[in-house]
């Protein structure tokens, strides 16, 4: 069995209020396993809010704060995988891994976030993780003689991913044969949260393999003219590369031909923002990258706009590859 060890927090970079990246340097005396990049590892904490799992009427699983006898929600251990957004390369050189956490809002699911962002001090904190790295989500393994790699990310979904490109960034600078084409298209919220926008537009630039990166925000505002990013939710942002409608403006459509109610499906349009791929994109050649014969679509991310890529993706041909564990 896997041991449990506990690293240092070496570094700990508050991204906005919700989201962070931090890297874990290992227990002292220790070295984290080798790992292919896209792996994950798990993290544990000792004091959270626990849930128990129930079953509702219609057959789907919740999750209740699980409460002792005097009504107190009951705190313990909680065990957690995340996708390292390191490089193995990174790790051999510095010796630590990095993650990319997002604090969980809702009202009885992310105990282990909650503890995460409340620990103090964060910087310099211990951090308990099993020492076993694993997963099946790697560029070897998913992309296979695919001569064209389309990534697709939202929000942390973007670590295992963040991975891959760091890798092969440092492979090909290191005269390595070059990997196929790789397409990165990654939506957050906000510019600030683009985690690892400057390093990924770098790894672009510098061109020792063909890597084009088009990050997107579907809540612009003032900072949208501060950096070449694009508007709309990375679905939309694909469906705009093939040509294709809104996946709001999609189903309102559907609904309409359908004879169903369609307010609501009206109100989604009016708020979607319509995508618009970064300033200085070739739109041409960024749609001829994505020949379904040789494109073989990476996705990790929320389960509703993942959904609707491989819909879209798998729609025109593509082999679609999504990371779940």
């Amino acid at each position: 069995m896997p041991a449990i060890r506990t690293g240092t927090v070496a570094v700990w970079r508050q991204i906005s209020p919700v989201l962070a990246s931090f890297r874990l340097a290992p227990e002292e005396g220790h070295r984290f396993p080798a790992y292919e990049a896209g792996q994950y590892m798990a993290l544990r904490r000792e004091d959270c809010r626990l849930t128990r799992r129930v079953t509702g009427p219609d057959g789907r699983p919740r999750y209740l704060p699980d409460l002792d006898e005097s009504g107190r929600q009951k705190r313990g251990p909680v065990t957690h995988a995340y996708s390292l957004a390191s490089a193995p390369f990174q790790t051999e050189s510095e010796g630590h891994v990095e993650f990319l956490v997002v604090l969980e809002m809702a009202s009885t699911l992310g105990r282990f976030t909650e503890s995460l962002f409340d620990m103090e001090p964060r910087e310099g904190g211990s951090m308990r993780y099993v020492e076993h790295i694993v997963g099946d989500f790697t560029f070897t393994r998913r992309v296979g003689d695919a001569s064209h790699a389309l990534m697709v990310a939202t929000g942390t979904g973007l670590a295992p991913l963040a991975s891959m490109v760091r890798q092969l960034g440092h492979e090909a600078s290191s005269g390595r044969p070059a990997p196929p084409r790789v397409t990165l298209l990654h939506g957050n919220r906000t510019w600030p949260e683009l985690a690892f926008q400057e390093e990924l537009a770098g790894i672009a630039a510098a061109g020792h393999f063909d890597f084009v990166y088009v990050p997107s925000v579907s809540r612009p505002g003032a900072e949208q003219g501060r950096e070449a990013v694009g508007r709309g939710r990375t679905n939309n942002i694909l469906r705009l590369i093939l040509g294709l409608p809104m996946a709001e403006e999609q189903a309102l459509e559907e609904a309409r031909k359908g004879g169903s109610d369609t307010r609501d499906l009206e109100e989604a349009v009016a708020r979607a923002v319509t995508p618009q791929l970064p300033p200085g994109l070739d739109f041409e050649a960024l749609r001829a990258r994505l020949d379904p014969a040789s494109t073989v679509v990476l996705t990790c991310g929320s389960p509703g706009p993942m959904g609707d890529v491989r819909r879209v993706a798998e729609g025109r041909g593509m082999r679609v590859e999504r990371e779940e564990w």
